[in-house]
Protein backbone atom coordinates (compact mmCIF):
# COMPACT_ATOMS: atom_id res chain seq x y z
CA UNK A 1 0.00 0.00 0.00
CA UNK A 2 2.82 2.73 0.83
CA UNK A 3 4.89 1.47 -2.30
CA UNK A 4 1.70 2.43 -4.32
CA UNK A 5 1.49 5.49 -2.69
CA UNK A 6 4.78 6.94 -2.67
CA UNK A 7 4.40 5.55 -6.80
CA UNK A 8 1.09 8.02 -6.94
CA UNK A 9 3.23 10.90 -5.63
CA UNK A 10 6.35 10.11 -7.96
CA UNK A 11 3.34 10.40 -10.56
CA UNK A 12 2.08 13.67 -9.71
CA UNK A 13 6.10 15.08 -9.80
CA UNK A 14 6.53 13.64 -13.04
CA UNK A 15 3.46 15.21 -15.07
CA UNK A 16 4.47 18.86 -13.49
CA UNK A 17 7.76 18.52 -14.55
CA UNK A 18 6.31 17.89 -18.28
CA UNK A 19 5.58 21.65 -19.18
CA UNK A 20 9.19 22.59 -18.54
CA UNK A 21 10.39 19.34 -20.39
CA UNK A 22 8.17 20.13 -23.19
CA UNK A 23 9.55 23.86 -23.59
CA UNK A 24 13.18 22.85 -23.13
CA UNK A 25 12.80 20.09 -25.71
CA UNK A 26 11.47 22.47 -28.08
CA UNK A 27 13.30 25.34 -27.55
CA UNK A 28 16.55 24.66 -26.53
CA UNK A 29 17.03 21.35 -27.14
CA UNK A 30 16.35 20.71 -30.70
CA UNK A 31 17.65 24.09 -31.91
CA UNK A 32 21.41 23.27 -30.17
CA UNK A 33 21.32 19.73 -31.69
CA UNK A 34 19.81 21.09 -35.15
CA UNK A 35 23.23 23.67 -34.91
CA UNK A 36 25.39 20.76 -34.32
CA UNK A 37 24.60 19.08 -37.41
CA UNK A 38 24.34 21.99 -39.79
CA UNK A 39 27.65 22.55 -38.75
CA UNK A 40 29.40 19.64 -41.03
CA UNK A 41 26.86 20.97 -44.11
CA UNK A 42 26.61 23.30 -46.51
CA UNK A 43 23.57 25.15 -45.58
CA UNK A 44 23.39 28.67 -46.39
CA UNK A 45 21.01 31.55 -47.72
CA UNK A 46 17.64 33.01 -46.09
CA UNK A 47 14.63 30.67 -46.71
CA UNK A 48 16.82 27.82 -47.63
CA UNK A 49 15.89 24.53 -45.94
CA UNK A 50 17.38 21.20 -47.92
CA UNK A 51 21.29 20.91 -47.24
CA UNK A 52 24.13 17.58 -47.81
CA UNK A 53 26.47 16.94 -45.76
CA UNK A 54 30.35 18.00 -46.84
CA UNK A 55 32.89 15.10 -48.43
CA UNK A 56 34.90 17.00 -45.77
CA UNK A 57 32.81 17.71 -42.43
CA UNK A 58 35.22 19.38 -40.93
CA UNK A 59 36.02 21.82 -43.60
CA UNK A 60 33.43 24.78 -41.77
CA UNK A 61 35.26 24.03 -38.70
CA UNK A 62 38.92 24.36 -40.21
CA UNK A 63 37.78 27.31 -41.81
CA UNK A 64 36.45 29.05 -38.98
CA UNK A 65 39.45 28.08 -37.01
CA UNK A 66 42.13 29.68 -39.45
CA UNK A 67 40.00 33.26 -40.08
CA UNK A 68 41.69 36.30 -38.33
CA UNK A 69 38.33 37.68 -37.95
CA UNK A 70 37.90 34.88 -35.75
CA UNK A 71 40.78 35.08 -33.82
CA UNK A 72 40.01 39.04 -33.31
CA UNK A 73 36.52 38.56 -32.29
CA UNK A 74 38.15 35.52 -29.76
CA UNK A 75 40.85 37.63 -28.18
CA UNK A 76 38.13 40.69 -27.81
CA UNK A 77 35.40 38.40 -26.03
CA UNK A 78 38.30 37.29 -23.59
CA UNK A 79 39.62 40.46 -23.30
CA UNK A 80 36.41 42.36 -22.85
CA UNK A 81 35.04 39.24 -20.37
CA UNK A 82 38.60 40.03 -17.80
CA UNK A 83 38.42 43.52 -17.91
CA UNK A 84 34.65 43.87 -16.59
CA UNK A 85 34.65 40.68 -14.67
CA UNK A 86 37.31 41.81 -12.21
CA UNK A 87 36.16 45.26 -11.44
CA UNK A 88 32.80 43.93 -11.32
CA UNK A 89 33.86 41.42 -8.87
CA UNK A 90 35.85 43.54 -6.71
CA UNK A 91 32.68 46.39 -6.47
CA UNK A 92 30.82 43.92 -5.44
CA UNK A 93 32.93 42.11 -2.59
CA UNK A 94 33.30 45.42 -1.36
CA UNK A 95 29.89 46.07 -1.43
CA UNK A 96 28.93 42.91 0.29
CA UNK A 97 31.46 43.46 2.94
CA UNK A 98 29.77 46.63 3.29
CA UNK A 99 25.69 45.30 3.51
CA UNK A 100 26.68 42.19 6.08
CA UNK A 101 28.74 44.44 8.19
CA UNK A 102 27.37 43.23 12.11
CA UNK A 103 29.26 45.78 13.73
CA UNK A 104 26.29 49.12 12.08
CA UNK A 105 23.55 49.82 10.10
CA UNK A 106 22.79 51.49 6.92
CA UNK A 107 20.43 53.92 6.65
CA UNK A 108 18.45 53.11 3.70
CA UNK A 109 19.97 49.75 2.88
CA UNK A 110 17.14 48.82 0.89
CA UNK A 111 16.73 51.48 -1.57
CA UNK A 112 20.97 51.21 -1.78
CA UNK A 113 20.53 47.86 -3.03
CA UNK A 114 17.48 48.53 -5.24
CA UNK A 115 19.86 51.22 -6.70
CA UNK A 116 23.00 49.06 -7.69
CA UNK A 117 20.64 46.42 -8.70
CA UNK A 118 18.81 48.57 -11.37
CA UNK A 119 21.04 48.51 -14.13
CA UNK A 120 20.66 44.82 -14.46
CA UNK A 121 17.10 45.10 -15.24
CA UNK A 122 17.37 47.50 -18.12
CA UNK A 123 16.88 45.91 -21.09
CA UNK A 124 20.02 46.01 -23.14
CA UNK A 125 18.88 48.14 -25.95
CA UNK A 126 18.00 50.79 -23.37
CA UNK A 127 20.99 50.84 -22.55
CA UNK A 128 23.20 51.24 -25.45
CA UNK A 129 20.56 53.84 -27.06
CA UNK A 130 21.34 55.79 -23.34
CA UNK A 131 25.10 55.40 -23.61
CA UNK A 132 25.22 56.02 -27.34
CA UNK A 133 23.25 59.87 -26.33
CA UNK A 134 25.86 60.09 -23.59
CA UNK A 135 28.61 59.57 -25.70
CA UNK A 136 27.10 61.29 -28.41
CA UNK A 137 29.46 63.23 -31.36
CA UNK A 138 29.67 66.28 -31.79
CA UNK A 139 27.04 67.27 -28.95
CA UNK A 140 26.28 64.98 -26.29
CA UNK A 141 26.52 64.86 -22.91
CA UNK A 142 30.03 63.42 -22.14
CA UNK A 143 31.63 65.88 -24.87
CA UNK A 144 29.57 68.98 -23.58
CA UNK A 145 31.03 68.14 -19.94
CA UNK A 146 35.06 67.33 -21.23
CA UNK A 147 34.96 70.61 -23.04
CA UNK A 148 33.45 72.95 -20.40
CA UNK A 149 35.92 71.91 -17.48
CA UNK A 150 38.71 72.38 -20.19
CA UNK A 151 39.74 68.39 -20.02
CA UNK A 152 39.68 68.51 -24.04
CA UNK A 153 39.83 71.97 -26.74
CA UNK A 154 37.57 69.95 -29.16
CA UNK A 155 34.76 67.39 -28.80
CA UNK A 156 35.96 63.54 -29.13
CA UNK A 157 33.64 61.00 -31.29
CA UNK A 158 34.33 58.17 -28.88
CA UNK A 159 32.37 55.36 -31.74
CA UNK A 160 35.25 55.74 -34.04
CA UNK A 161 38.17 55.40 -31.27
CA UNK A 162 39.13 51.46 -30.97
CA UNK A 163 40.41 51.80 -27.26
CA UNK A 164 37.30 54.32 -26.40
CA UNK A 165 34.66 51.90 -27.76
CA UNK A 166 36.33 48.95 -26.12
CA UNK A 167 36.14 50.85 -22.77
CA UNK A 168 32.82 52.03 -22.85
CA UNK A 169 31.55 48.76 -23.62
CA UNK A 170 33.41 47.05 -20.86
CA UNK A 171 32.52 49.91 -18.66
CA UNK A 172 28.91 49.14 -19.40
CA UNK A 173 29.11 45.61 -18.93
CA UNK A 174 30.93 46.19 -15.53
CA UNK A 175 27.94 48.53 -14.91
CA UNK A 176 24.50 46.46 -15.59
CA UNK A 177 25.95 43.54 -13.74
CA UNK A 178 27.95 44.64 -10.62
CA UNK A 179 24.46 44.73 -8.83
CA UNK A 180 24.09 41.24 -9.96
CA UNK A 181 26.99 39.56 -8.61
CA UNK A 182 26.12 41.88 -5.27
CA UNK A 183 22.75 40.08 -4.91
CA UNK A 184 24.35 36.93 -5.21
CA UNK A 185 27.35 37.42 -2.96
CA UNK A 186 25.15 38.48 -0.28
CA UNK A 187 22.76 35.61 -0.45
CA UNK A 188 26.08 33.22 -0.08
CA UNK A 189 27.01 35.35 3.17
CA UNK A 190 23.50 35.38 4.74
CA UNK A 191 23.70 31.57 4.26
CA UNK A 192 26.80 31.16 6.89
CA UNK A 193 25.66 30.48 10.53
CA UNK A 194 25.85 33.51 12.76
CA UNK A 195 27.46 31.53 15.28
CA UNK A 196 30.67 31.67 13.60
CA UNK A 197 30.45 35.39 13.00
CA UNK A 198 29.91 35.60 16.76
CA UNK A 199 32.61 33.40 17.56
CA UNK A 200 34.97 35.30 15.31
CA UNK A 201 33.68 38.56 17.53
CA UNK A 202 34.94 36.92 20.53
CA UNK A 203 38.25 36.26 19.61
CA UNK A 204 38.27 40.41 18.50
CA UNK A 205 38.74 40.19 14.79
CA UNK A 206 37.64 43.21 13.30
CA UNK A 207 35.66 43.35 10.08
CA UNK A 208 38.31 42.56 7.63
CA UNK A 209 39.52 39.98 9.17
CA UNK A 210 35.98 38.44 9.64
CA UNK A 211 35.32 39.23 6.22
CA UNK A 212 38.54 37.79 4.16
CA UNK A 213 39.07 34.75 6.94
CA UNK A 214 35.74 33.85 7.46
CA UNK A 215 33.39 35.04 4.74
CA UNK A 216 35.07 34.69 1.68
CA UNK A 217 36.05 30.69 2.69
CA UNK A 218 32.43 30.22 3.51
CA UNK A 219 31.06 31.13 0.39
CA UNK A 220 33.29 29.80 -2.20
CA UNK A 221 30.65 27.61 -4.09
CA UNK A 222 28.99 30.89 -4.47
CA UNK A 223 32.05 32.84 -5.76
CA UNK A 224 32.26 29.44 -8.02
CA UNK A 225 28.59 29.87 -9.54
CA UNK A 226 29.49 34.13 -10.69
CA UNK A 227 32.65 32.67 -12.23
CA UNK A 228 30.99 30.20 -13.98
CA UNK A 229 28.16 31.74 -14.98
CA UNK A 230 29.98 34.89 -15.58
CA UNK A 231 32.32 33.53 -18.11
CA UNK A 232 29.22 31.61 -20.06
CA UNK A 233 27.18 35.25 -20.55
CA UNK A 234 30.61 36.43 -20.86
CA UNK A 235 31.81 34.39 -23.64
CA UNK A 236 28.55 35.02 -25.28
CA UNK A 237 28.38 38.47 -25.01
CA UNK A 238 26.28 40.12 -27.74
CA UNK A 239 23.73 42.92 -27.00
CA UNK A 240 25.89 45.89 -26.15
CA UNK A 241 28.59 44.94 -28.54
CA UNK A 242 26.31 44.70 -31.22
CA UNK A 243 23.51 47.92 -30.14
CA UNK A 244 25.91 49.81 -29.08
CA UNK A 245 28.97 49.93 -31.75
CA UNK A 246 28.27 46.77 -34.09
CA UNK A 247 31.51 45.54 -33.51
CA UNK A 248 33.25 48.47 -34.25
CA UNK A 249 35.43 50.56 -34.59
CA UNK A 250 37.53 48.39 -36.96
CA UNK A 251 35.99 45.14 -35.10
CA UNK A 252 37.53 46.85 -31.84
CA UNK A 253 34.32 45.16 -30.20
CA UNK A 254 33.72 42.45 -31.63
CA UNK A 255 32.77 39.69 -29.85
CA UNK A 256 32.26 35.97 -30.72
CA UNK A 257 28.27 36.02 -30.44
CA UNK A 258 28.62 39.29 -32.89
CA UNK A 259 30.73 37.37 -35.49
CA UNK A 260 28.18 34.40 -35.48
CA UNK A 261 25.59 36.85 -36.21
CA UNK A 262 27.29 38.09 -38.99
CA UNK A 263 28.01 34.77 -40.26
CA UNK A 264 24.37 33.79 -40.29
CA UNK A 265 22.67 36.99 -41.20
CA UNK A 266 24.65 39.22 -43.48
CA UNK A 267 26.20 38.92 -46.20
CA UNK A 268 26.36 35.43 -47.59
CA UNK A 269 24.06 33.99 -44.72
CA UNK A 270 26.79 31.18 -44.14
CA UNK A 271 24.65 29.68 -41.57
CA UNK A 272 27.15 26.24 -41.82
CA UNK A 273 29.95 28.51 -40.69
CA UNK A 274 28.13 30.22 -37.77
CA UNK A 275 26.76 27.06 -36.75
CA UNK A 276 30.45 25.60 -36.63
CA UNK A 277 31.61 28.66 -34.86
CA UNK A 278 28.79 28.14 -32.09
CA UNK A 279 29.84 24.71 -31.68
CA UNK A 280 33.56 26.18 -31.10
CA UNK A 281 32.27 27.98 -28.47
CA UNK A 282 30.36 25.69 -26.46
CA UNK A 283 33.22 23.46 -26.64
CA UNK A 284 35.25 26.41 -25.21
CA UNK A 285 32.62 27.08 -22.57
CA UNK A 286 32.61 23.80 -21.37
CA UNK A 287 36.09 23.13 -21.39
CA UNK A 288 36.42 26.44 -19.17
CA UNK A 289 33.99 25.53 -16.85
CA UNK A 290 35.38 22.13 -16.00
CA UNK A 291 38.86 23.55 -15.41
CA UNK A 292 37.41 26.12 -13.10
CA UNK A 293 35.00 23.70 -11.14
CA UNK A 294 38.32 21.49 -10.82
CA UNK A 295 40.48 24.79 -9.66
CA UNK A 296 37.96 25.72 -7.18
CA UNK A 297 37.01 22.37 -5.73
CA UNK A 298 37.39 21.85 -1.97
CA UNK A 299 40.53 19.92 -2.01
CA UNK A 300 39.79 18.76 1.47
CA UNK A 301 36.43 17.20 0.81
CA UNK A 302 37.88 15.39 -2.03
CA UNK A 303 40.64 14.23 -0.40
CA UNK A 304 38.31 12.73 2.33
CA UNK A 305 35.97 11.01 -1.01
CA UNK A 306 39.22 9.61 -2.03
CA UNK A 307 40.02 7.82 1.05
CA UNK A 308 36.40 6.95 1.67
CA UNK A 309 36.68 5.37 -1.94
CA UNK A 310 39.94 4.16 -1.02
CA UNK A 311 38.75 2.08 2.46
CA UNK A 312 35.46 1.08 0.28
CA UNK A 313 38.10 -0.51 -1.94
CA UNK A 314 39.85 -2.16 0.67
CA UNK A 315 36.87 -3.40 2.46
CA UNK A 316 35.09 -5.22 -0.62
CA UNK A 317 38.58 -6.81 -1.31
CA UNK A 318 38.49 -8.27 2.09
CA UNK A 319 35.00 -9.42 1.59
CA UNK A 320 36.09 -11.37 -1.15
CA UNK A 321 38.66 -13.05 0.33
CA UNK A 322 36.85 -13.89 3.28
CA UNK A 323 34.12 -15.17 0.98
CA UNK A 324 36.77 -17.26 -0.99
Amino acid sequence: MKKKKKSGYAKWGYIFTLPFTIAFCIFSLYPTLYTAVIGFTDLKGIGKTSFHFLSDPFANFRTILTSPTFHTAFANTIGIWVLNFIPQLILALLLTAWFTDRRFKIPGEGAFKVMFYMPNIITAATVAILFNALFGYPMGPVNDLLTRFGFISSPINFLVKKNAARAIVIFIQTWMWYGYTMIVLISGVLGISPEIFDAAEVDGANGWQTFWMITIPNIRTILLFTLVTSLIGGLNMFDIPQLFALGGPDNATLTTSVFIYNQAFKGSYMYNRAAATSMIMFIVICAASIVLFWLLRDKDEAALRRVERENNRKAHKSGKEAAR
